[in-house]
């Protein structure tokens, strides 16, 4: 892992990938290089069929305490477009196979919407989660408002967004917005451990699991759960399903092949 990237990948145990965004001086902040590379590394991860599973982190005191203002001050909503500020968030919600944000300290504004279009968030006790963009003459634009409202409730997501207001990892984790809290110091450790239980399952049974609890949140239940039962009976066509039921029955540990 290079401290010269603005965004290191390091590869563990063949099958974990981890994404270190590294920019103390801005703590952290997002700016086009960081999500320019943030994006390719997910592009290319993505099409390798050993990475089970990803995480994303940045130190030990902050996550992510938001977009660039330096660089955005000056945009125009054409720059945007032009510039494809939001490619980052679309790869991360494109992602095939399951994503973990690793939070320590500040995730706020783009950086708590970083952690949102992950999969599963592990946050040390000190996190802070919020989205202050109304404090400087915006919105949130990368699924802030739409995640947070799916998430929290409408009620709870519309003042949380209206007026800045941070929430600690305590109540993030009661209100269901982050997968578990741990020991301040302790986020990437304990994600990596979750990164690496993931690893060991069946890799088709993780994606398809993965895909239709995405798709499905966006479909009345009757459609959710027909997708769920085609999926479902598609992996009885998979040799992962033979292996598994197979060495269940004789007590042995599985071999999944991800085929």
């Amino acid at each position: 892992m290079s401290a010269s990237e603005p965004v290191a990948c390091e590869i563990l145990n063949g099958t974990v990938a981890v994404l270190t965004i590294q920019r103390p001086e801005r703590l952290n902040a997002l700016n086009l290089a960081v999500k320019q590379m943030v994006e390719q590394h997910l592009l290319d991860l993505g099409q390798r069929p050993d990475i089970a599973c990803v995480v994303v982190t940045g130190n030990r005191e902050v996550f992510v305490a938001g977009t660039d203002l330096a660089e955005m001050c000056d945009m125009s909503s054409a720059d945007h477009g032009r510039l494809r500020t939001g490619a980052m968030f679309e790869a991360l919600r494109a992602f095939p196979a399951p994503l973990i944000a690793a939070v320590e300290g500040y995730a706020l504004g783009g950086g708590c919407e970083l952690a949102l279009a992950c999969d599963m968030i592990v946050a040390g006790d000190k996190a802070r989660f919020g989205q202050p963009e109304i404090k400087v003459g915006i919105m949130p634009g990368a699924g802030g408002t739409q995640i947070l409202s799916r998430t929290l409730g409408s009620y709870r997501a519309m003042k949380m967004v209206l007026t800045g207001e941070m929430l600690s990892a305590a109540d993030a984790l009661a209100l269901g917005l982050v997968s578990e809290v741990v020991e301040a110091g302790t986020a990437l450790e304990s994600a990596i451990e979750l990164a690496s239980t993931i690893a060991k399952m069946p890799p088709l049974s993780v994606r398809a699991i993965k895909a239709v609890i995405k798709r499905g949140q966006d479909l009345p239940l009757s459609d959710a759960i027909a997708c769920e039962r085609r999926a479902f009976e598609a992996l009885f066509d998979t040799e992962d399903q033979n292996e598994g039921m197979t060495a269940f029955l004789e007590k042995r540990r599985p071999v999944f092949r991800g085929r």
